[in-house]
Formats: C-alpha cells, structure tokens, sequence
C-alpha cells in the first residue's frame, strides 16, 4: 500500500487515533466520540495496520503512546485543529442568520440567565433556532460544535475572540439565621475558580462538611442549612432563604465573554448574534453584578 493511499484510507481514523492518546483509553475514547468500545478497537487496529507500526502501548495506566512516536500524535491534533478551523469557516459563511446555532453556558447561566437573554433574542431574530448547551467544563468549541460560549471566567483562550459586556460577582451565603461554622467547597471545573482558590487559602479544610461541582447545587445545599457557600452574587442575593455571611470573597468578581472561535470573529452572521448576546448581558449588568454592589 502507498503511502498516499494509506493516508487517504485512515483520514477518518485519526480521531480515534487522537481520542484514545488524549483520554489514555479505549473506553475514555468512545464516550467522547459517542462510539462503542469495539468500534474505536477497529479503528485503531485499522490505522496500526495501514501505518506498519504499532501506535500504542498498554500499559496498568491505561494506553500510552512512546515518547518516540509523541510527533505522530502532536501532527494529529494539529489536523484535528485544522480541520475543525475549516469547518466552522464553510459552517458560519454559509449558515443563514435564520438558521440554528449553538451556545454553551455554565449550568447557572442556562438556568438563571439564557432563558431571559434568548427571550430577548427571540423578539430581535425571530427566525433563530438556538440550541443551548449546557457544560460547566472548560472551554472548547471544536468539541462540544458550539458556534458562541457565554461564560464568565478570567481570560478567554488564545483561540477565542470575545466581549465583555458584565461581570459576574461573587459571595459567600448561608441559610437565614444559620450559624458560620461549617463550609461547601467547589469540585469539578468551579473548584478551579477564583473563590475556590480563596476558600483553600481561608477556610480550614476540616470545616468544609461537603462539596458540589455547580453553584445552582450548592445553594440548595447552604439553603438547607448544611454550610455557608461561595455563590455567584445575584444567585443567593434572589434566593429568600438565603443572608449575605459577611466574608469578603476574592475575586469579588469576574468577567462574562461572550466568544467564539477567531476565525469566526468576522463571520457576519456570528458577529451579530454576538453583538444582540452582549447587548442582552449588557443591560442585566448590575443584576449580575450582585444586587448589594459587589466591586
């Protein structure tokens, strides 16, 4: 076989191939490509055979790749990230403003926030279809095939272009008339965040009772009188079973982009959704802000 058409024959295969170096196994593999176990196997075995090598190696951790093969997969992901750049050009030049568009937000935003935000949408651009995606992990459009992520966070990623139209403020908050001893701590992507990183500098860690990876979780649990938690500021101020606690978190808060990828930046289709996302944000501001002025 040439080397032109084992190329040509394993275009396809170089996800899984990509897939299973990145999660560090088959199974790993197939729940990020919604696959099952034996069709990544197929595909890898495919690849091996084609290529003439032996790509992995297994191990008790999982699949590793040899140090001697790691430019194989470096030149795969940068497929992958070319690929993924062509796709979304062709998707937003030919994609009609009355067409369907992904979104991704945390959880407290797809709950608290985006339901207003596209309610306003929906009475500028009746014809849009919006499909919103709802993850608290980090930040990555080619995955998850979203066009625009609203989120707040301290800096957006180099691949992404965005705007600051709010900030979103931050404090702790108990149930009414709870006593302060007891604290929930942050997990999963939040437990990354800036009140995470003050909560380990402040709080002893015997204190923290329990832990949740989203913020709309742990109000509930603070409302249940199970400890005093960092929330963003407008979630616990609108909650009624819920009092300030009176620590002064930092970051007392952080800013909300609204982005896409760079080389949709300019798509004229994309630039205005974004624009009519930043102006809706814009105008809840002080409601995001915390409703006591959070700085």
């Amino acid at each position: 076989m040439t080397e032109r058409k084992a190329m040509r024959d394993n275009w396809d295969d170089l996800r899984y191939v990509l897939a299973v170096a990145e999660e560090g196994s088959v199974s790993g593999a197939a729940r990020r490509l919604g696959v099952n176990h034996a069709t990544v196997l197929r595909r890898i075995a495919a690849f091996e055979a084609a290529a003439e090598l032996s790509l992995f190696e297994k191990g008790p951790q999982g699949y590793d790749v040899p140090p001697d093969l790691g430019r194989i997969i470096a030149a795969t992901r940068e497929v992958e990230e070319a690929v993924q750049s062509v796709r979304r050009m062709v998707q937003g030049v030919r994609a009609p403003l009355s067409g369907e568009v992904r979104v991704t937000s945390t959880d407290t935003f797809c709950l608290y926030v985006m339901p207003e935000v596209l309610g306003h949408l929906r009475r500028t651009a009746p014809d849009l279809r919006v499909e919103l995606l709802c993850s608290n992990a980090h930040l990555d459009l080619a995955r998850t095939h979203a066009e625009i992520a609203v989120r707040p966070t301290p800096r957006l990623p180099d691949d992404l272009s965005g705007d600051c139209p709010a900030r979103l403020g931050f404090a702790a908050f108990r149930a009414v008339g709870a006593e302060g001893r007891d604290w929930l701590g942050m997990s999963g992507p939040i437990g990354r965040a800036g009140p995470a990183r003050w909560l380990a500098a402040h709080v002893d860690p015997a204190r923290l009772i329990a832990v949740a990876d989203s913020f709309p979780v742990l109000r509930e649990m603070a409302a249940g009188g199970l400890g005093t938690a960092i929330l963003p500021a407008f979630l616990g101020d609108e909650d009624p079973r819920l009092e300030r606690a009176g620590e002064e978190v930092e970051p007392a808060s952080v800013p909300i982009w609204v982005a896409s990828h760079a080389d949709l930046a300019t798509v004229p289709r994309i630039a205005e959704l974004r624009r009519a996302l930043s102006d809706a944000l814009a105008a809840m501001a002080p409601r995001l802000q915390g409703a006591q002025g959070v700085t």
